[in-house]
């Protein structure tokens, strides 16, 4: 059994960690911990967790948890995750971040984006970008892991075979997102409550979203240059999913039919990318509670656009359900433990 502790435990991807944690057959949660819920137990936040029910959250303290875990999940806020991921893992612990703080290779542009000094540079180059279906083999072979954002998870599955095989020019790729409310977090601010979300639809921080130079980083890691993306973030009335539409120019004539079985081969050994039927489109109440990305894609020929959408539920695949895969992978288990059950539809 692999000793696990949640940081940051109250919030919505520490409560889908623990959820899913309840069924993992070799996981046993030893500590949890939240500042704003110290003392109360999980069954108090989350009455559906009943494995964990009895878990007392406790406040933070690196030197009080340190020995209690083999694996740290660290579910902080971004600038939070910096100080405690650097103490684990240089005692030697396996440490999944699902904040931003080590997902940024270049100082520069994770202190412009988040507006926060990066303390600890030496233990960030050692990080590995959490994406399975583009890095699985360093994953595999990594202590530290920077899990996705949810907005760069659902883009890039979407256009990686198409950059993998050469097909689109990458300067042109334009990425559309919708989120459901959860996407802001528990403690988010008024913007974000029923009475202003409900009935409403809307785009933000257009041009400024912060998961604009991950995923830029990681298209610009595999065309090996610079490149720059035109993304806009959009605020739903649901309360958990991400459907993501991206545009591309095609740098040649070719039929949908085709590019359908480019991604097909590229994803076919992927147990949570579907690519679906040819004519056929996601739709995030597909996914809900799930692992999954689903994919459609098609060819606009009066324009020579490949046109792909792509959907995820943010708090699975997008944030805790990918940090689960994640260790499922560092730790030599089948992938798919604990996160291909019915059982965990919320």
């Amino acid at each position: 059994m692999v000793r696990v502790a949640v940081c940051g435990g109250s919030g919505y991807t520490g409560g889908e960690l623990l959820r899913i944690l309840s069924y993992h057959p070799e996981v046993i949660v030893t500590a949890v911990t939240s500042e704003r819920s110290a003392g109360k137990t999980a069954g108090n936040i989350f009455p559906n967790i009943h494995k964990h029910s009895r878990l007392v959250y406790e406040q933070l303290k690196t030197a009080d948890i340190l020995d209690r875990a083999e694996l740290f999940f660290m579910a902080l806020p971004h600038g939070k995750s910096q100080e405690a991921v650097d103490l684990f893992f240089r005692n030697g612990k396996k440490v999944i971040d699902l904040s931003a703080d080590y997902r940024l290779k270049d100082v520069k542009v994770y202190e412009g984006w988040y507006k926060t000094p990066h303390r600890f540079q030496e233990t960030l180059k050692k990080a590995v970008y959490g994406l399975p279906e583009l890095y699985r083999k360093k994953i595999s072979n990594a202590n530290l892991i920077a899990n996705p954002g949810c907005y760069p998870t659902g883009a890039l599955l979407g256009v990686y075979p198409a950059i993998k095989n050469k097909l689109v020019d990458v300067t042109s790729i334009v990425i559309d997102s919708t989120s459901g409310t959860s996407g802001a977090g528990r403690s988010s601010d008024s913007a974000y409550s029923y009475c202003e979300v409900n009935e409403g639809f809307r785009a933000y921080a257009v041009a400024t979203h912060r998961h604009t130079p991950e995923i830029e980083q990681e298209i610009s890691a595999l065309v090996h240059k610079n490149v720059r993306v035109n993304f806009t973030p959009h605020l739903a009335p649901f309360d958990r999913g991400i459907l993501t539409t991206i545009y591309a120019k095609l740098t040649k004539k070719i039929s949908t039919n085709r590019v359908f079985k480019i991604y097909k081969k590229t994803y076919s050994h992927e147990p949570f990318t579907r690519v679906l039927d040819e004519g056929k489109f996601p739709n995030v109440k597909s996914v809900r509670g799930t692992n999954l990305c689903e994919i459609g894609l098609i060819v606009n020929i009066r324009t020579n656009t490949l046109i792909i959408v792509t959907s995820i539920d943010n708090l699975m695949k997008g944030a805790s359900g990918q940090a689960v895969h994640n260790m499922n992978i560092m730790m030599g288990f089948d992938e798919k433990t604990a996160l291909d059950s019915v059982a965990i539809y919320p």
